[in-house]
């Protein structure tokens, strides 16, 4: 193997070196004389680079797949002006010796073509050239430059396209990089060849300009030699076509194939099979045809041979394509079968829901798509990073697409197909968020932040600054999804949580131990039931980054009990460090709100008549003022900018939250036992029954 790795390297360097000196080569031989012999080995050169470069224009299926052509054609049009100058040299110098100065390739080319007429030759040549530059070359040049602006208009959707399926979890973020560059190059292909057919365009009209000085001079020369006039026409008229027909010539097979590949992009496959396929694929074309060609046969003074034999083949073939068409009918019905289930085929594809998608109107896709500086996307990655460091979940990509159904400004987010939230924003506007709720009025549509429900307005790009300077926060709309998207997520990741989540969750922490996920489950308890512990700490918001841990606690609990909520409670006191490090203020404290002893009581009390089955219903009353109070006690908390927090008695913890997540989602219930001995706790407010001021 290292001697076949080797032998690639050292061809890989051979080939670096020889390009660079055949290029060096090609100048040389324009001002160095060369002999007859070694301009015809370097006419045969040109010939077979043209006729190869040809052949993978015809066969090759995607543009793509010969990159390097704009270059080849520089390449190969260089080559050709030099062999054009070196052939010249020989021509004007040696062509009062005969037919074969300038070597035996223009002398048979010449003879070829001219047939002892110099005038045939000549219009031979202009008809090449015509046909070259006119025809060929201006065409594909043409195709050349609308498919370059079309790559370069279609980037845009191409890229978008790219980064949803990337957001969808279709393609890996390799995938996406090597598409995103097969679009860069693809726009770059065309765009050169559109550059490229410039050179083929300017060695036409030298060809021409080559031959007439090769035709003139030559004579001039001739006749100042001591030729006749009539062996002097004779002897450089051959030369000087010869000369442009054997340079005429790879310059024809390079523009065709420049032709073939910029028109033929569309099709996917080689082109004779594509030829094949669809020039001969409709039996009805083929069959008229046929029938055409045999009436231009009965025309009186036509031969009738050619077009007799070529409407034969053509009838045979429908003939066998009429075949081909009914065969199915009767033996093939596997694959008829195959063909009707297409439809249910792509039908069960778009059953499956993605975990999380983000649909918007026409009006929020400058927002998204990358090219069109939206920030969107690369918000929506780090977002992804980020609720990973904090809760150690690595979410599902979100699926971003437009909605017709959707006003132009909207948005809404979905887990699973179900709407979880939507928002509404305004074409050329910011919102200019007041935090604070004191900043002075300013001209703009009042609303609020979809968010977190602050006041807000939609104000005018132009009064951003004034705006920033009053006092408020302005961001734009990709600020506004991607902010209410964090939030939606954060509150909803106990949901997004599923069965390949966690499995993903223990493939990364089994790298390090793998024992231990190993002795929980199914050991000890069932995949299923270590989900619902891993929910349960995330619907409280409490981070399950620490696996160790909560595996760790797991192994010592489950022998004691399966009961997944006494579980999650027992798991969090385990992570105590934790939680107190997320409720601790600047000052090392955490400040709280705390329940009156009556309060606590009435839980116990309700706690004691459900487990004898004596009822256990709070008071609605009660329950109505102490969600008031609580609500209230709650945001004079907030505004002190510390994250909401009750403490209360473990015995009642799991009961309260209960009751308050319903009125209060963003209060944190924690039990004493899930804070550390040595973290101080201060009071900010005791919560009563009594009745809100």
């Amino acid at each position: 193997m290292s001697s076949g790795v080797s032998t690639d390297t050292r061809s890989s360097h051979t080939a670096d070196v020889l390009l660079p000196l055949a290029m060096v080569a090609i100048v040389l031989m324009m001002v160095m004389p060369l002999p007859a012999f070694l301009v015809d080995v370097m006419l045969a050169v040109s010939l077979a680079v043209s006729i190869g470069v040809f052949l993978i224009g015809l066969f090759m299926e995607q543009p793509l797949q010969f990159s390097a052509f704009p270059a080849v054609i520089l390449v190969a049009t260089l080559l050709r002006l030099g062999l054009n100058i070196a052939t010249t040299r020989l021509i004007l110098l040696h062509g009062h010796e005969g037919h074969g100065a300038a070597g035996r390739v223009v002398e048979t080319f010449g003879r070829l073509v001219i047939e002892g007429n110099v005038v045939v030759g000549l219009v031979v040549f202009l008809i090449l050239v015509v046909i070259n530059f006119v025809v060929i070359t201006k065409g594909a040049g043409r195709v050349a430059e609308v498919a370059a602006r079309f790559a370069l208009d279609g980037m845009p959707g191409k890229q978008m396209a790219i980064d949803a399926d990337l957001n969808a979890g279709i393609i890996t973020a390799e995938q996406a990089r090597e598409r995103r560059s097969a679009v860069e190059r693809e726009a770059d292909f065309f765009g050169a060849m559109d550059g490229a057919s410039k050179f083929v365009k300017g060695d036409a009209i030298a060809g021409l300009l080559i031959t007439a000085i090769n035709l003139i001079a030559g004579l001039l020369l001739g006749l100042s030699a001591g030729m006749p006039l009539g062996d002097a026409v004779e002897t450089f008229s051959v030369l000087s076509v010869g000369d442009a027909l054997v340079s005429q010539m790879p310059a024809l097979l390079i523009s065709t194939a420049a032709g073939v590949v910029v028109t033929r992009s569309a099709t996917g496959d080689q082109l004779g099979r594509a030829l094949r396929t669809q020039l001969l694929g409709s039996r009805r074309a083929v069959a008229a045809t046929a029938g055409v060609l045999t009436l231009f046969g009965f025309l009186p003074g036509m031969p009738a041979l050619p077009f007799f034999a070529l409407a034969a083949g053509l009838a045979l073939t429908a003939r066998k394509l009429t075949d081909a068409a009914t065969e199915p009918l009767g033996e093939s019905s596997p694959a008829a079968a195959t063909g009707s289930a297409d439809p249910t085929e792509d039908l069960e594809a778009a059953l499956p829901l993605d975990v999380l998608a983000l649909e918007v109107g026409y009006e929020l896709v400058p927002a998204v798509d990358p090219q069109m500086g939206g920030t969107l996307v690369e918000r929506i990655s780090a977002l992804r990073k980020q609720i990973a460091l904090d809760y150690g979940v690595v979410i599902p990509p979100v699926h971003i697409r437009d909605h017709l159904e959707l006003e132009p400004g909207q948005y809404r987010i979905l887990l699973l197909g179900t709407e979880l939230a939507r928002g509404t924003t305004r074409a050329g506007r910011m919102l200019a968020l007041d935090a604070s709720g004191n900043a002075p009025a300013l001209d703009g549509e009042v609303t609020r932040d979809p968010a977190f429900g602050t006041p807000a307005r939609w104000i005018s790009v132009r009064d951003r600054d004034l705006a920033e300077a009053l006092g408020y926060t302005v961001v734009d709309h990709a600020t506004v999804i991607a902010t209410h998207l964090a939030e939606v997520v954060r509150t909803n990741l106990h949901n997004i949580l599923g069965r390949p989540e966690l499995e993903h969750i223990f493939g990364v922490f089994s790298k390090s131990t793998p024992k231990l996920v190993e002795e929980l489950v199914p050991n000890l308890l069932s995949f299923a039931e270590v989900l619902k512990v891993f929910r349960n700490l995330l619907r409280e918001g409490v981070s399950v980054r620490d696996v160790r841990t909560i595996v760790e606690s797991l192994i010592e609990l489950a022998p004691s009990t399966r009961d997944t909520e006494q579980l999650t409670e027992l798991v969090r006191q385990r992570l105590s460090r934790q939680i107190s490090n997320a409720f601790k203020g600047p000052d090392g404290t955490i400040e709280a709100l705390v329940l009156d002893p009556p309060v606590e009581e009435m839980f116990r009390r309700s706690l004691r008549e459900i487990a004898a089955g004596s009822g256990g219903a709070l008071d609605p009353e009660q329950a109505r003022r102490l969600g008031l109070n609580l609500e209230a006690a709650m945001g004079r908390l907030s505004a002190t900018g510390r994250r909401p927090c009750l403490i209360t008695s473990p015995d009642i913890r799991r009961y309260l939250r209960a009751f308050a997540e319903r009125r209060c989602p963003s209060l944190a219930v924690l039990s004493f036992r899930e804070l550390e001995p040595d973290v101080s706790i201060r009071p900010f407010e005791s919560v009563s029954l009594s009745a809100a001021a």
